[in-house]
């Protein structure tokens, strides 16, 4: 759930399977050494997001982050409950 405007929005995350997964170029990862994090859409530039803030280190938020931006700059991020 993403909150839009003092509402929660449900969002689709588009399926991924391994088959595909396979095929996605290593420029639509945030972290293409580790073909972690896909972002080749914006459904899941919003989930590598959510996920990495779930999981990752300090240096691969900052990674994530910067990738998301860079390649979607209309996707509106936070860090630490304040929009950037």
């Amino acid at each position: 759930m993403v909150q839009e405007d003092g509402l929660f929005v449900e969002l689709e995350v588009a399926k991924l399977t391994a088959k595909a997964r396979k095929k996605i170029k290593p420029k639509n990862f945030a972290l293409p050494g580790k073909r972690a994090y896909p972002i080749q859409d914006k459904s899941h530039a919003r989930n590598a997001l959510a996920r990495v803030s779930q999981h990752g280190t300090s240096a691969q938020k900052s990674k994530v982050r910067a990738a998301v931006k860079k390649k979607y700059p209309s996707i509106k991020q936070t860090k630490g409950g304040k929009k950037k």
